[in-house]
């Protein structure tokens, strides 16, 4: 799916239809989940900090996430793929793979093509939203393909072009090569594909390691056997990185630990995910293997909440003598969080109703310890006398909200009121696509 939570908010909400809108986290803290294509050309990118976003894209619509209504989308479009074939394999609530082949339904180029195109048709009759298709004879260059093709695209990589494919593109297309292992590998003078090749297996497998060293020199090779594995029920997230050389300096080994901590987060975030328990792995430089946990009072996506409680798991852990492997996990997973996840920062809405750059934004759907309901920027609303609507932004007692439906062709009309007022509630996401005219 292209830019899913962006596009999502777009299609529910005339008055951001090709204007930049950014989903994640609004507060001092938060982060960016997803850019619309219209944010991107001012420099924003998913896991980019929110404060920097802001400074790049100031006029932005900043809006926190509507899990419960992206999960929705999600598997309208994931009953799509199982109706191709029964070995759908999801990689997030916005992507999968899918085995054309096991289904019956592709055995060639040409059926390939078709049911592409058909799938993507599919998509926009069922959402209302684009998705973009990569085809391929492996999962690997399948998502490359996809990558080709955004947005709102088919590509399909022909059998017996791979190799010249990717000769030329950055080591960091290759599975398994993230910045740790980039960097490795422009420190030895390489860069491209076609330079892993040329160094030759034995090569690789010396920099990087019997496992990952033949693993990516395979797939430099376009050599890819992983199978499609049926979906399974997510029991945990987690992120574990191998160093080249044992860390032992304690403050280095504290750094990797938040850092980790902070992409766990994000693959949480990213499946829509939030969970109550917080684990840390640590392989000592004798290969001993020490786990330790941390069980919360409740679901989190909360970054800092995550990275405290791996720091404290750490400060539990002997790493005298060395570490070459750290790991970060959350399990215990739900799809809702218990905490106000999306602090917002002081600020004022403006005489007119119209929230300014600093308006402050919180979230609809959680009742605050004095029993108030506070009011999140992008969430749903109901007013007695105007209908449905969106937040705007919210601070000083008010709450601003725009009065629109995904079926209207204009902008709605913005209303500013109490946060008290009896006529105002939180309301239900109203479908992109009506059930009457889905294709």
């Amino acid at each position: 799916m292209d830019a899913f939570y962006a596009s999502a908010e777009q299609a529910s909400k005339p008055s951001l239809r090709g204007k930049a809108v950014i989903v994640g986290g609004i507060g001092p803290r938060g982060v960016v989940a997803t850019a619309s294509y219209e944010a991107r050309v001012f420099g924003v990118h998913s896991a980019m900090p929110t404060a920097q976003a802001r400074r790049l894209a100031p006029n932005a619509a900043y809006l926190t996430p509507r899990f419960a209504f992206y999960r929705a989308i999600s598997e309208q479009v994931m009953g799509l793929l199982r109706a191709l074939s029964p070995l759908v394999e999801p990689l997030s609530l916005d992507e999968a793979f899918v085995d054309l082949e096991a289904g019956g339904t592709a055995w060639d180029e040409e059926s390939a093509r078709l049911a592409g195109a058909r799938l993507r048709a599919e998509i926009r009759a069922v959402t209302a939203l684009t998705g973009s298709v990569g085809l391929a004879a492996s999962k690997m260059l399948a998502k490359i393909a996809s990558e080709q093709a955004k947005p709102d695209g088919l590509v399909l990589i022909e059998p017996g072009t791979e190799r010249a494919l990717l000769g030329p593109m950055s080591v960091r297309i290759l599975p398994g090569v993230g910045p740790a292992t980039g960097d490795h590998l422009r420190r030895a003078g390489i860069t491209t594909v076609e330079e892993i090749v040329g160094a030759g297996e034995d090569e690789v497998v010396r920099l990087l390691g019997k496992a990952h060293g033949h693993g990516l020199y395979a797939m430099a090779l376009a050599r890819d056997d992983r199978a499609v594995v049926a979906e399974r029920d997510t029991k945990s997230v987690s992120v574990e990185d191998t160093y080249d050389v044992d860390i032992h300096d304690r403050v280095r080994v504290r750094v990797e630990v938040q850092r980790l901590a902070e992409r766990c987060v994000r693959r949480l975030r990213e499946a829509g995910l939030s969970g109550r328990t917080i684990v840390l792995k640590v392989r000592r430089y004798d290969f001993s293997t020490l786990t330790r946990s941390e069980t919360l009072r409740g679901p989190t996506d909360d970054p800092a909440v995550v990275r405290e409680a791996a720091a404290r798991l750490l400060e539990a852990v002997d790493t005298t003598g060395g570490v070459r492997l750290l790991g970060v996990g959350v399990s215990g997973l739900a799809d809702y969080t218990q905490e106000d996840l999306f602090a917002q920062a002081a600020g004022e809405l403006d005489p007119a109703g119209e929230e300014t750059a600093a308006a402050p934004e919180v979230a609809v759907a959680e009742e605050s310890a004095a029993g108030e309901w506070q009011w999140r920027a992008g969430h749903d609303v109901r007013h007695a006398e105007y209908g449905h609507g969106w937040v705007q932004g919210s601070g000083l007692g008010r709450v601003t909200v725009r009065f629109e439906t995904p079926d209207d062709s204009e902008p709605g009309r913005v209303r500013t009121f109490r946060t008290d007022d009896p006529g105002l509630e939180p309301a239900e996401p109203l479908p992109l696509v009506p059930d009457g005219v889905r294709g």
